[in-house]
């Protein structure tokens, strides 16, 4: 077995998106090929309704999947297509926009005010890059969770783990995604398709992993005395590792556990044509994609049916 180094470690960004929902940005809008095919993803979890319930209200995507995962709190969405419904605790969409769709998300905390969860970009190559769009909705009851002797805990939302499928499938990237968590003060090996881009997000307790440095503070954005500050957080949370060859990826868990995502993907090693919502390979491409908007054209005639 081969044990994957680590590339790349780096904190979250604070950003806005949406009609003014604040969330954290962990990778996105600069050089794509470190995470291909992943282009994007944003940490929103937040316990303040008034920084989340404008939501994400009508707007346009083309030319990628969006991988929305919801850890506590819900979201309502509607779409171009006619879809609606809402994301419950523990649940998953994966939406593969294609060809073009309309759709918006808005979020609701639970009896807390937590909103929490992340979303994923994953690109789609050139040839369906005009594929017919669709959505998965996964209910967390139908996600299935495995677990080790040692008490490390997987929930499986796409790809194989450990005996175990996960219920998301038919995707471009065929990517593995996985929901980790491992008890305080344990070494883990957790298997990983040799030639497959993967990273690690840590969101819950900390550790490190093999081949890594010493745990050092992310800068992140916290709340003290009701004013936002930066500092350096110990503990792990919202920190990205980037990972690269080898068959195997290595945790060290600390004092409270670890819990991250762990994702890997088939690159796809195309040109990237790139502004907003919309995703091509050309710059050609993606000027038609914004005419196709103003002009009304931007939902194909499949996508009607």
């Amino acid at each position: 077995m081969s044990i994957r180094p680590v590339k790349h470690v780096s904190g979250t960004t604070p950003t806005m998106e949406g009609a003014g929902v604040h969330l954290h940005r962990v990778f996105g809008f600069g050089d794509p090929s470190m995470t291909d095919p992943f282009l994007m993803m944003d940490d929103f979890r937040n316990d303040s309704p008034e920084k989340y319930a404008a939501g994400f209200p009508w707007h346009p995507h083309r030319g990628i999947e969006t991988i929305t995962y919801v850890l506590a709190g819900s979201v309502d969405h509607a779409d171009s297509l006619g879809n609606a419904g809402t994301l419950g605790p523990g649940s998953v969409q994966w939406m593969t926009a294609g060809s073009g769709i309309l759709h918006q998300e808005m979020p609701k905390g639970d009896t807390s005010g937590r909103m929490h969860g992340f979303q994923l970009w994953a690109n789609l190559p050139s040839g369906e890059k005009m594929t017919t769009p669709r959505y998965q909705d996964i209910s967390g009851a139908d996600i299935p969770e495995v677990i080790d002797d040692d008490g490390t805990r997987v929930r499986v939302i796409t790809g194989e783990f450990w005996g175990k499928k996960g219920p998301v499938d038919g995707i471009a990237a065929d990517p593995q995604y996985l929901d980790v968590w491992v008890p305080p003060l344990t070494r883990k090996a957790l298997p990983i398709d040799t030639y497959r881009s993967a990273f690690a997000y840590i969101f819950e307790g900390s550790g490190t992993f093999r081949d890594a440095s010493k745990p050092f503070g992310v800068l992140v954005e916290k709340e003290v005395n009701g004013e936002e500050i930066h500092l350096r957080d110990l503990s792990g949370d919202r920190t990205l590792v980037v990972f690269d060859t080898g068959d195997e990826v290595v945790v060290q868990s600390g004092e409270n556990g670890i819990r991250f995502l762990l994702v890997t993907g088939k690159p796809i090693q195309e040109p990237v044509a790139w502004h907003g919502p919309i995703v091509m390979n050309t710059q050609e491409e993606l000027a038609q994609a914004f005419a196709d908007l103003r002009s009304g054209n931007f939902i194909r005639e499949q996508a009607r049916m």
